[in-house]
């Protein structure tokens, strides 16, 4: 009898074959892939863990942590394939903690009815096709709609487009906000795009071209509700520098002060944050606002890149109102896919 058939049968005093005697060996293989499995888990267990210290770690992975469930299946795969019964097991780990996190987002939790629906979308400053844009969006039918990202040219086309649609709006720099309800008191926020004293003596008038954010009153049958649009910096993946996001930390961590000051109860945040609400980065945001995605969506709402979304970076997010549904809209000529939401009172 060879070694081989040794391990694979095995008899007892009365001469019987016990065919099942390798299976000893299945819990011994793929020490290596079972570790992997481990790793896998504890990282989204305890991705709030990870430092940002180097290249920003911990918002990278909080990004783009729902796609850490691509892994599971894989192991899966090479778990039989190397026949580990140990790394099978383990994936238990993962395959419960991803269901811990995500399980909820998988189902459609929108409920019919709402007062007031709203859309956001960044229409992208390169965009081929404004006017058909435009007309893409005033065919969703929502109240009020954000846009970011425009340009003096295609500020035009979008106000002479939408006017039929949306009788009033307003355009402070690169941001604008469209509504089929009276607005009052739009204003810039200051979300410090200009960094350091040198930005801080900058007057209104040479800032106010290049705005990113407003707020602006919408004057509603329930009351008046406060409905911010904004537009936070842009982020950088290199080997350099990691995960780079200065700039729109520094934005949201401003925005998320000038929300705490809002005084009107009912709040809602429309716009492109360049970021997951998952991000530590907008702790200071979501700490006080809901993600109508969150609440009322069907699924992760991915909006970019627009041909492929992979990750959820535009919002709407709102505070004293009841999110009801929550969907991603059509693609245009953007980058970027439209959001939008129905809240009630």
């Amino acid at each position: 009898m060879t070694q081989v058939d040794t391990v694979a049968t095995r008899q007892d005093s009365d001469g019987i074959t016990f065919p099942g005697a390798a299976r000893p060996g299945w819990w011994r293989r793929g020490p290596v892939l079972t570790t992997l499995v481990v790793l896998l888990g504890l990282v989204m267990l305890l991705h709030g863990q990870v430092p940002n210290r180097i290249g920003n770690l911990g918002s990278f992975i909080e990004t783009v942590l729902p796609w850490f469930g691509v892994f599971i299946p894989i192991l899966l795969a090479m778990a039989f394939w190397r026949r580990s019964a140990t790394a099978a097991v383990a994936l238990l780990l993962p395959g419960v903690v991803w269901l811990s996190l995500f399980g909820g987002t998988l189902g459609d939790k929108s409920q019919p009815g709402s007062d007031l629906t709203l859309a956001s979308h960044n229409v992208a400053a390169e965009n081929p096709d404004p006017a058909g844009t435009a007309r893409t969006l005033a065919a969703s039918g929502v109240d009020v709609l954000a846009l970011e990202e425009l340009t003096e040219q295609a500020q035009e086309v979008y106000e002479r487009k939408l006017a039929q649609a949306y009788p009033y709006h307003a355009v402070l720099g690169t941001v604008g906000l469209w509504s089929k309800l009276p607005l009052s008191d739009v204003g810039p926020v200051d979300t410090e795009q200009d960094a350091g004293p040198l930005g801080d003596a900058k007057p209104l008038e040479a800032t106010l071209p290049y705005s990113r954010a407003l707020r602006a009153t919408v004057a509603t049958d329930h009351g008046p509700l406060a409905v911010y649009v904004a537009h936070l910096g842009s982020v950088r993946v290199n080997a350099r520098a990691g995960f780079s996001t200065e700039t729109r930390d520094r934005n949201a961590t401003a925005l998320a002060n000038a929300l705490s000051a809002e005084r009107n109860q009912r709040v809602v945040l429309l716009g492109d944050l360049n970021g997951s609400t998952g991000d530590r980065a907008f702790s200071g945001i979501t700490a006080g606002m809901t993600s109508t995605q969150d609440a009322a969506g069907d699924g992760f709402g991915f909006t970019w890149p627009a041909a492929f979304p992979v990750v959820r970076i535009d919002h709407i997010l709102v505070r004293g109102v009841t999110p009801d549904s929550s969907w991603v809209l059509p693609a245009t000529g953007s980058d970027h896919r439209p959001v939008a939401a129905g809240i009630s009172w």
